[in-house]
This record gives structure tokens, sequence and C-alpha cells, in this order.
């Protein structure tokens, strides 16, 4: 057959241009997509989160296509990028269009919030920094404003709305600064502890003062107490020594709890 030694190959280049590459960002994408739709779920927040999930995709095709023209060339790997761009960029806008036919846009707000936290993320994804400290914040975020939109569609205030991306980035930062740190140990390099632990102390923190004024459940503040226990440990020489890999799996995990105990915390009033 005369495609069938070339198939593959662009099998592979569609591949590594259509799905994210780096895998940490499924979590940060998820877990906002999650406890929104258990608070507040709609069939426009649905649709919401399918327009999300959509934009996500568009950032490894994006990023390829734009170091690729930055640095003067036009592979086919670039000519696949730009059509995945175009294609999840197409379809995030028809979602995100029936959305905004259909319900009140004020669920823009966090959205629009968000957008200067995306653009830190390009410019250093232009600049094939993407893994450097600041873009990784920005992404997480920017991908927390999904949750106070999907909110504002089921009928929630947008400062109510706005605890939740507050109660995300207090999991999201603190981990972030706590994975990297954790990689570091597991290759034998020196490490700093202290920006893991100021930023899980803060966030214990902050979900405190907001459970105290009634703007979060007391079971965000239970979460929050647990991953620092986890940064604590995780950081020690009481730890056991894990692949890469299996932190990144067992972080997903410690997400998963956390969107469940705090929508469990707001569906019951804890």
């Amino acid at each position: 057959m005369a495609f069938s030694s070339s198939s593959p190959n662009r099998r592979a280049i569609m591949k590594s241009v259509a799905l994210p590459s780096e895998h940490g960002g499924w979590g940060f994408l998820l877990e906002p997509i999650l406890l929104g739709l258990l608070v507040a779920g709609t069939i426009n927040g649905v649709l919401l989160a399918l327009a999300a999930f959509s934009a996500f995709l568009i950032h490894q095709p994006f990023k390829v296509a734009i170091k690729d023209r930055l640095k003067g060339r036009r592979p086919p790997r670039t000519v696949w990028a730009e059509r995945f761009t175009v294609g999840y960029g197409l379809a995030a806008g028809a979602l995100l269009l029936v959305v905004a036919l259909n319900a009140d846009r004020t669920f823009f707000i966090p959205l629009l919030m968000a957008l200067p936290l995306l653009l830190i993320q390009v410019y250093f994804d232009a600049r094939n920094q993407s893994r450097e400290l600041l873009p990784e914040i920005g992404g997480a975020l920017a991908l927390g404003s999904i949750a106070p939109a999907i909110a504002l569609l089921g009928g929630w205030t947008l400062e109510a709305a706005l605890v939740l991306w507050v109660l995300l980035a207090c999991r999201s930062v603190p981990s972030i600064l706590y994975v990297r740190e954790r990689l570091k140990l597991e290759h034998d390099k020196p490490i700093s502890p202290y920006p893991s632990l100021v930023a899980h102390i803060a966030a214990v923190v902050v979900s405190i003062l907001l459970a105290v004024s009634d703007a979060a459940p007391w079971l965000a503040v239970l979460v929050c107490g647990l991953l620092l226990v986890r940064s604590v440990v995780g950081l020690s020489r009481f730890r056991k020594p894990r692949q890469a890999k299996h932190i990144g799996m067992m972080e997903m995990g410690y997400g998963l709890v956390t969107v469940i105990l705090i929508a469990l915390g707001y569906g019951r009033g804890w």
C-alpha cells in the first residue's frame, strides 16, 4: 500500500500535536470542572465544561505552531498543529456561543479575569519556557476560573462563585510548589521546603477565614490541612521514595479528594 510507510509517521506527528505532552495539567483542568458541576451542575454548565475541555486542548498544538512560526519554519508538524488549533478553537467557540445565547452572560466575568494569566502562559510558551514556575502557576489559576463560571451558570452570586476559585488556588499553588521540590528531592537535588510550607500554611489560613465568615465550608479547612501534612511529610526524611509518575498519580488523587470534600461541605453545610 502506497501510504503504509508514511501513515505511522503521520499518526505520530498528529498525536504529538493533538494531545498535551505534559499530563500534569489534566488535574488542574478536571478539578474545577468537577467542582463546578458537583456544586452547581446545569446543562449549560456541562456545555461550558466541554468548551473548556476543547480550549484546554488548544494549548499543545498552539504551542508547537507558535514556536515553529517564530523560528521561521513550517514543516508538516506545524501544519497539523495549526489545523488542530483551529479545530479545537472552533469547537470551543461554538460551545461557548451556545451557552452565551442561553444563559446570563455574567459567567464570562471569571473567564475574562483569567485572560491575563493565559497570556502569561502564551508568552512563556513562545519562549519555550512553559515549565517555569510562573507559567505553571498562571495556567493552573486560569483553569480554576472554570469552576466559578459554571457556578454562575447555576445561579450562584459572583461573590460566592469566586470563593470556589480561591479554594482551588489554595489547592493548586501550594501543590505546584510542593511537587516541584518533591521531584528535585527524588533526584537527589538540593531543595528548599519553605516556599511550599509557607504556601500551604497560607492556604490553611485563607480557608479558615473563609469558613469563619461562612463563605466556604469547614471541610475546605480540613482539605488544606491534609495537603499541608502531605507537604511536610513528602519533603522530609520520613517520605517514601517514589517515581515521578507515582507522585503525579497521587496528586491526581489528592485533587479528587479535595474536590469531593469541598463539594460535600457545600452540600451538607459542613
